[in-house]
């Protein structure tokens, strides 16, 4: 049976659209998401060590404009899965001009986050939390705010490359930009080498910076000669109605997903903090530490909508399915370990928030968070069926089932159930997330059952009818 076991896992290790080749594209991802819940994590535990208002302000705020911006980063975004079946289907021309439509989405978007600023006092006055708290968020949503087009932009211009099976240079922006977010939160939080001490206002300021870096940096990088020449990368600028409606029918349906997902667990959050500073805090930290976790994942992820949409481009949705499955198996696999670590010491990942803080104010934090990476260690399991087989439809253009059923779980399972029993019922915090992990068990496998009824194999984003089909994908993404 080992042996058997063996045979198989080197089979496909080396076989096309198998393990290799999905880790030679996810890799280079997975590092690059990675780079990316590091700087998440740290921004957290400096305000931890700063403020427990602070550490119990910034996830509310902080999802709640990754929320509002969510909508447009997943419909800019989705540039990729465009960029992606060009390339598979050898219309490289047209690679160029589908990117900077998602740049258009970006300025859309820039617009919606500057005429939310001066709503942000109310928006957070309905939240209920303690005042402090509540001032805290409004000065960190608001500064936020600003940083819309550089965010949004990056997520279309990073598609360019994930697209085309080249992500390296997404993890070297990625390096780049949160090596700069780090520095900066370091100085501003606690006022080093001069500068003023600004707390939440300094993470915030900190985050906006990084986002310009990320978008001057791929700016840079689409201008190269090469790129040019071959993909139009810059002179496919121009705004085109007929692209930019496709890209609006599939990806904002995409946008739209992103944007009840994030939602969900706002609302999540917000309730929670109803029930006071010190749940509210062990939330926050549970959901961050879980983002080390988790963002891999969403590298994983990347990695097999690109190899689907490269395989749809080509008309082989065999291989396309294989290389989900292939995705699925190492996920599985990664998420498994992380869950016994969750269960077995979870001390070691919640020690660094307790670090230069007050014990006795930050004991029962440290008691509840402790709690609730157990509830993580359940759900993120299952949130691989979520994360891979999502990734797979939308890879293929499935976009529209996607956007329906996590409206529909989203609402009928996370927040109606989460505000009857915090709210009307009076419930407790472990109540709230065994709501929360439910929510993830139920969308994990209505994505699963999606999949396997294959319709995806027959979808597609791009124009009809296909140019040319080359041969086999690029053997080592990014080479030239």
């Amino acid at each position: 049976m080992i042996n058997g076991i063996r045979r198989r896992i080197s089979a496909r290790w080396g076989s096309e659209a198998g393990y290799r080749e999905l880790l030679v594209l996810a890799v280079p991802l997975i590092l690059s998401t990675s780079s990316w819940s590091l700087q998440h994590f740290v921004d957290r535990m400096f305000l931890s060590w700063y403020s427990p208002y602070a550490i119990a302000a910034v996830m509310p705020a902080g999802i709640l404009n990754f929320c509002t911006m969510s909508i447009f980063i997943g419909t800019a975004g989705y540039v990729s899965i465009f960029a992606a079946q060009y390339f598979g289907a050898g219309v490289n021309e047209r690679v160029g001009p589908s990117i900077w439509q998602g740049a258009y989405i970006a300025l859309a978007g820039a617009i919606v986050h500057l005429l939310l600023i001066p709503l942000a006092p109310a928006i957070f006055d309905l939240a209920g939390h303690d005042p402090e708290v509540r001032r805290y968020e409004v000065i960190y949503f608001q500064i936020l705010c600003f940083g819309a087009f550089p965010a949004i932009a990056s997520s279309a211009f990073s598609g360019f490359f994930t697209g085309l099976g080249r992500p390296w240079p997404v993890m070297w922006v990625n390096f780049l930009a949160t090596g700069v977010n780090l520095l900066l939160d370091y100085i501003l939080i606690f006022g080093k080498w001069g500068f003023p001490e600004l707390g939440i206002e300094g993470a915030a300021i900190a985050t906006v910076a990084a986002g310009f870096v990320y978008c001057i940096a791929y700016l840079a990088l689409l201008a190269r000669p090469a790129f040019r020449r071959t993909y139009r990368t810059l002179s496919g600028w121009r705004f085109e109605s007929a692209l930019f409606l496709r890209l609006l029918r599939f990806g904002f349906p995409s946008g739209v997903q992103f944007f009840v997902d994030i939602a969900g667990f706002a609302v999540f959050i917000l309730l929670v903090g109803r029930l006071g500073t010190v749940s509210l805090a062990a939330t926050n930290i549970a959901f961050n530490i879980n983002t080390l976790a988790f963002m891999p994942m969403i590298g994983f992820g990347i990695a097999v909508s690109v190899m689907v949409g490269q395989y749809v481009g080509m008309e082989r949705a065999d291989l396309a399915e294989r290389s989900v499955y292939s995705g699925f198996h190492l996920t599985f696999l990664y998420m498994l370990a992380i869950s016994l670590c969750y269960l077995l010491v979870p001390e070691i990942f919640v020690a660094p928030f307790a670090l230069r803080t007050d014990a006795g104010s930050f004991a029962e934090i440290y008691r509840l968070s402790v709690v609730l990476l157990r509830f993580v260690a359940l759900y993120c399991i299952f949130d691989t069926l979520n994360i891979i087989f999502a990734s797979a439809l939308k890879g293929a253009g499935d976009t529209r089932f996607v956007m329906y059923m996590l409206v529909a779980v989203s609402l009928l399972v996370l927040v109606v159930p989460s505000y009857l029993v915090l709210i009307v019922f009076n419930g407790g915090l472990y109540a709230a997330w065994i709501i929360a992990s439910l929510y993830v068990v139920l969308l994990g496998f209505s994505f699963f059952i999606r999949f396997l009824g294959g319709r995806w194999k027959s979808m597609r984003v791009i124009e009809e009818p296909v140019v040319c089909l080359p041969p086999t994908l690029p053997e080592v993404p990014g080479a030239e």
